[in-house]
């Protein structure tokens, strides 16, 4: 059985348990217009908070609070995210993305989207966070970094900052290559991956009767689709074309982005604070010796303490 690469590089980042809850003043879920139905997201008001942050989940079927049972995620990334976050007295907003949970009404399929259109959500997030605080920073983990820096680049006046956690430098397709070949699973379809990773690469799709079976649930016709687009996206690019505040976080634990996307992310965005972690997980959660999937599987496991504390410092030293 082919091991998918897909549930290890879903994965969103967030925050450390929050130790004291004071700041917050209501956490509450809230919906806006979407596409075809709502858009929900969970938002988390801290008393005089100057700043807001609208957290963007990674790539797949993950919720809000960085779980999801069909990848076998069970993190509470997000949440814990958002309890670091009022600690340092700043509100949030974290979201589910188009087609799924909360947002499940938004789309039909929640495979047949685009980064643009994900980016299109963010910002409709950006504009309701505005009600919550005058500066919106956008925090995107994994894919999710690259869907903050497409809304960035389409409407820079709209957004405060970014912070970019475990996310890419490099194109995602071949990011992908990279993980599926270093698990040992997936050595005897590898010819396989490769020759239709190609074909995605380059914009064509494959009709089903030409995939190996054993590889058809991860390269359905809207996934085929999504990936084309996906793979499309330049992360260097696009952070070339920011200029504003920036964080840049990385684990050098995290087995699927490496410190050298973040350093390449730095080269493109100068301006960044680059932040490389000691043991810390793709999850953003220090590393279990003997155990790599614990930060993924076990939400009593704490985010890593530097996170919170590292967003607050940028945050608000880009108010002073």
């Amino acid at each position: 059985m082919l091991a998918s690469p897909f549930p290890n590089w879903n994965v969103l980042a967030l925050g450390v348990v929050a130790s004291l809850h004071c700041h917050i003043v209501q956490a509450d879920i809230i919906e806006i217009p979407g596409p075809g139905g709502a858009l929900a997201g969970e938002r988390v008001l801290v008393e005089g908070a100057a700043q807001v942050v609208v957290i963007v989940p990674g790539s797949g079927p993950i919720d809000r609070d960085g779980n999801g049972a069909q990848v076998g995620l069970h993190s509470d990334t997000y949440r814990l995210l958002a309890e670091a976050l009022a600690d340092q007295g700043i509100s949030s907003i974290r979201i589910d993305k188009r087609g799924l949970f909360g947002s499940a009404d938004a789309v039909t399929d929640p495979n047949d989207v685009t980064i643009a259109e994900y980016a299109d959500d963010v910002l409709a997030w950006v504009e309701t966070a505005r009600e919550i605080a005058p500066c919106v920073w956008v925090a995107g983990h994994s894919e999710g970094g690259l869907v903050a820096l497409t809304a960035a680049e389409r409407e820079p006046e709209a957004i405060c900052g970014l912070v970019l956690l475990a996310t890419a430098g490099r194109p995602i397709g071949q990011l992908m290559l990279e993980q599926m070949h270093a698990n040992p699973a997936n050595a005897a379809l590898m010819p396989d991956l490769e020759a239709i990773m190609a074909d995605l690469q380059i914009g064509r799709t494959r009709p089903l009767d030409q995939i190996p079976e054993a590889l058809r649930a991860l390269f359905s016709p809207s996934l085929q689709r999504f990936m084309i687009d996906l793979f499309s996206h330049d992360p260097l690019e696009l952070a070339r074309t920011w200029s504003g505040p920036a964080l840049i976080i990385q684990g050098r634990a995290d087995q699927q982005v490496r410190p050298l996307d973040a350093t390449l992310l730095n080269g493109a965005m100068p301006q960044a604070d680059l932040q490389l972690i000691e043991g810390m997980t793709h999850m953003l959660k220090p590393h279990v010796p003997g155990a790599p999937l614990a930060t993924y599987t076990d939400p009593s496991i704490p985010l890593h303490p530097a996170i919170g504390a590292l967003m607050g410092v940028t945050l608000k030293g880009a108010l002073d």
